[in-house]
């Protein structure tokens, strides 16, 4: 899968000395490295590492606070000398950045036809040239019903397909680098594979090169030929995939290769009924029509049943699109759904808002992405505290608990007057969790609450709702596409697919035996 380095290849890049400061500190040091044609070079490390700064940085993306130095040499020029005129002629068409959260990169006005045919149009392209390329470029990266897609907003897409949007957009030039931050963190494993595989598939095939930026050392041995370890701004340790992986020098770099979450709670034995689903589906109209009446219906999730005990972690796994978000969703009654959804013995479908309301505080949502389910307008005490304002209670004994829930998620009490700005990905997703727990919920769902973030604080994450679960008998329903993850945390896994159950078992059968084909391959794609 890897070619080796080739001393013939043409040098496209090639980074000398790179380093970044701001007022204080220095956030890269010394970065170099050498791309060629053909080339996979992935930049690996945790959040805070520089690996994105570093990339922003060759493009000249960074603010005019930051200060760097060195050099970046790209068809003869350094393109750290040139204006914003001239690095607006490289980027896109010679240098193009796929970027890690699609939904705050791609513009919400815009529809997909637009938004990946922007380019070409302002290269004098006729409007039928743009929408056949588009298409070409859909059908490229994936996406089958490409031409129903087309006048699609991007809320109205899964995060898969909009990622897959995202990538078609950067290669509509057809540039020399891809750069790639963290393109498949919000992706299910096989579409993780289909994605990088094709990435790979355009670097050998269209003299292209690529900077794969990543925190998944796994997925980089997959794809890359040369691999630079950071750690706060520094470099570990750099070279061929093959020998960083065979023979890691630092502790660092063995770190961050630990696939190993531990195991699941065992279940509590004479446990509770807490939650019950029967025949529970959702589908959401299609309006057509001057009047906008629902001609037909989209089927997000057939009818399923599921019985969850208290202290016991359902994990709910398969690609986008395939239902899990909806069934969440459905349960939390954020979206309308048909069935029953028992919850301490009452249906939560049956009841009005205002029955409702009570009961809300039982259950709690963390989602995937904290910094947008997080209010940047208000402070960790008042983000925490926010869900206390209908329990009448007093001043000092919200205080108390909103300093008990952050002792609980690990976090310093001094994080109260912090605004989620200031906060890293992990400290953010400590808040959400937070935020769920100063409630006291018998149910937390969570949504893919550790896939934006670094293998260090996903493991601390994990140690800490094994922990929970056992202080507070919680219940958890743990979306994911790491099965890795749920492997550790959920003691049984429902498997969807195209919004049906295929497969419901417990987790070491489901590993060791498991019935659908479709399940083999989920499980295929997570042993890296």
């Amino acid at each position: 899968m890897h070619s080796t380095q080739d001393s013939t290849k043409t040098l496209l890049l090639s980074v000398k000395q790179l380093s970044i400061q701001n007022a204080q500190h220095t956030l890269v040091q010394n970065l170099s490295f050498d791309l060629h044609v053909g080339e996979i070079l992935s930049i690996v490390g945790e959040s805070g590492s520089g690996k994105s700064i570093s990339s922003l940085a060759i493009l000249g993306l960074l603010p005019d606070s930051l200060k760097v130095t060195g050099q970046v040499e790209f068809l003869q020029q350094n393109l750290l000398t040139l204006n914003q005129t001239q690095l607006q002629n490289i980027r896109g068409q010679k240098i193009a950045m796929i970027f890690q959260e699609p939904m705050t990169a791609l513009n919400p006005l815009h529809r997909v036809e637009k938004i990946i045919g922007e380019t070409l149009f302002l290269q004098g392209w006729s409007k039928d040239k743009v929408q056949k390329r588009v298409l070409d470029l859909l059908y490229d990266v994936g996406i089958p019903d490409a031409k129903e897609k087309l006048r699609c907003y991007p809320h109205e897409l899964s995060g898969g397909q909009r990622q897959r949007v995202m990538i078609a957009a950067a290669l509509a030039l057809e540039p020399d680098i891809i750069i790639a931050d963290e393109p498949t963190t919000a992706l299910d494993v096989t579409l993780q594979a289909q994605v990088l595989n094709l990435l790979q598939l355009l670097v050998q095939n269209s003299n292209m090169a690529m900077i794969l930026i990543s925190h998944d050392l796994n997925l980089v041995k997959r794809y890359a030929n040369q691999v630079i370890v950071m750690n706060k701004g520094h470099v570990e340790e750099q070279g061929e995939v093959q020998k960083i992986f065979h023979n890691p020098q630092t502790t660092y770099t063995q770190h961050l290769l630990n696939h190993d979450f531990g195991e699941a709670n065992p279940l509590p034995e004479n446990a509770e009924l807490l939650l019950s689903l029967s025949k529970l589906a959702v589908k959401f109209p299609i309006k057509q029509g001057i009047l906008n009446r629902a001609k037909d219906y989209f089927v997000a999730l057939e009818p399923l049943d599921l019985r969850l005990n208290q202290a016991e972690s359902i994990g709910i796994v398969g690609e986008s699109g395939s239902g899990k978000t909806s069934m969440a969703l459905a349960i939390a009654r954020l979206i309308a759904s048909s069935g029953k959804i028992f919850l301490l013995n009452q249906d939560l479908n049956l009841l009005k808002e205002r029955k409702l309301r009570p009961l809300r505080s039982e259950f709690q949502m963390v989602f995937q992405d904290p910094y947008s389910s997080l209010n940047p307008r208000m402070n960790v005490e008042q983000i925490i505290g926010e869900g206390l304002a209908l329990k009448k209670l007093k001043k000092i004994e919200i205080a108390g608990l909103i300093t008990e829930a952050l002792q609980k998620v690990e976090l310093p009490v001094e994080f109260k007057d912090r605004y989620p700005h200031e906060l890293s990905g992990g400290q953010r997703q400590r808040v959400a969790l937070a935020r769920a727990l100063v409630l006291h919920p018998k149910l937390i769902i969570l949504d893919e609450p550790t896939s934006a973030l670094d293998r260090t604080t996903q493991h601390a994450i994990v140690n800490l709702l094994r922990q929970l679960q056992i202080e507070y008998q919680i219940s958890y329903l743990f979306i994911s596409h790491d099965l890795q993850v749920v492997k550790s945390l959920c003691q049984k896994i429902m498997v969807l697919h195209h919004a049906e159950l295929v497969e419901f078992q417990e987790t070491h059968a489901l590993f060791t035996r498991p019935k659908s084909e479709y399940t083999k391959t989920l499980i295929a794609a997570s042993q890296y």
